[in-house]
């Protein structure tokens, strides 16, 4: 048995194409068996209403429209839906959260929280468990790409909470890079390489740091899917730790600047949670057209109505509006009276009351 969901997207434009072509070709045979009683259908000027010439290409288009989005909708993958009412996205067009985090030996100093008892990672956790509280996690997929010397994708695309969990958790993942410097640019062109394929402001990009050792130059151009981007900074930023022989605090001048070049909002979340309000921003819909809310599973539903509705209205609307001539003669008129005139006699003459 063939199972529709394996088959590749495309094949409903196929299917689509191949609907089209023979509707128009039918339509075409159809428009000959016209012409030979046109004279009777549209009277002497052979030719229905000026709107009504289209029809042959709606009823074409109608089909096509109609076979794409039945193809669409039985290859896509159904949406499901999760017990706290949210819906799941596994259509084609899921939401993303795309985060980015240091995990440098810097980021394990304690020096953070309102009584700097706690580690920058410890901080960073309990910053991102209350993000998460407040976002729809049911309709988005995580994605979480740690940097260090170098960048490493950790997990792809996750709807469990509990992978993202243990991620921010006391995992010592700089053990899996090589000693060096923290190159935060490094995760930046990571996330773009992660998210390139995704669709177009479909992410919310979350860079969490201390801004330690980040350099001036090299920022690297993220793709089209990014929409919003909120960069978090944990740690002191006024006293700092020793670490390596040498300095470290939070770097709340660079972590702006990040921010400011890819367009997104700086939060020094050391001491308070992240505000409503930012997150609200960078999940808010508002600005985009209704179009651009928009998926493929949406557009096929539309295709289905529109086509649907066409192919139910059109006999109507050419019986009731498709020629002027009307053959016959009106009742009232002079015409209809002596028509009725002659059929009485003839009645009569033939002995019929």
């Amino acid at each position: 048995m063939v199972n529709l969901q394996e088959l590749p997207e495309f094949a409903a434009e196929w299917l689509a194409a191949i609907v089209l072509a023979l509707a128009a070709l039918a339509e075409w045979l159809h428009s000959r068996k016209v012409a030979r009683v046109a004279r009777l259908a549209f009277g002497p000027i052979r030719r229905p209403a000026l709107w009504a010439l289209a029809a042959p290409w709606l009823r074409a288009l109608s089909f096509g429209a109609l076979a794409w989005g039945l193809a669409t909708l039985a290859l896509i993958p159904p949406r499901t839906h999760s017990g706290d009412g949210g819906a799941a996205s596994r259509d084609a067009d899921p939401r993303h959260v795309l985060l980015v985090l240091d995990v440098s030996p810097s980021m394990r100093l304690v020096d953070a929280g309102k009584d700097q008892k706690q580690s920058r990672m410890q901080r960073a956790r309990d910053v991102m468990e209350s993000f998460f509280d407040r976002v729809p996690f049911a309709v988005f997929r995580v994605s979480v790409v740690a940097v260090y010397s170098s960048a490493k994708p950790v997990v792809i695309d996750t709807s469990d909470f509990e992978v993202v969990r243990n991620i921010l958790g006391d995992l010592p993942m700089h053990h899996a890079f090589k000693s060096g410097k923290t190159q935060l640019f490094a995760g930046l062109e990571e996330a773009a390489k992660v998210a390139k394929d995704w669709n177009p402001r479909s992410t919310t990009l979350v860079i969490v740091s201390d801004g330690d050792t980040v350099p001036a130059t090299g920022m690297p151009r993220m793709p089209a899917s990014i929409h919003r981007t909120i960069v978090v900074g944990v740690g002191d930023p006024q006293t700092g730790r020793f670490i390596d022989g040498r300095h470290s605090r939070q770097d709340v001048a660079t972590l702006k600047q990040i921010a400011a070049r890819l367009g997104g909002t700086f939060q020094n979340a050391n001491e308070t949670q992240l505000s409503t309000a930012v997150i609200q921003d960078s999940f808010a819909l508002d600005d985009e057209s209704p179009f651009e809310r928009l998926g493929r599973r949406e557009y096929a539903l539309l295709a289905i109505a529109i086509g649907a509705g066409l192919l139910a209205l059109l006999p109507v609307l050419l019986h009731l509006f498709g020629t002027r001539w009307a053959p016959g003669a009106k009742p009232g008129t002079v015409e209809a009276q002596e028509l009725d005139g002659k059929t009485r006699s003839r009645r009569q003459s033939v002995g019929i009351a």
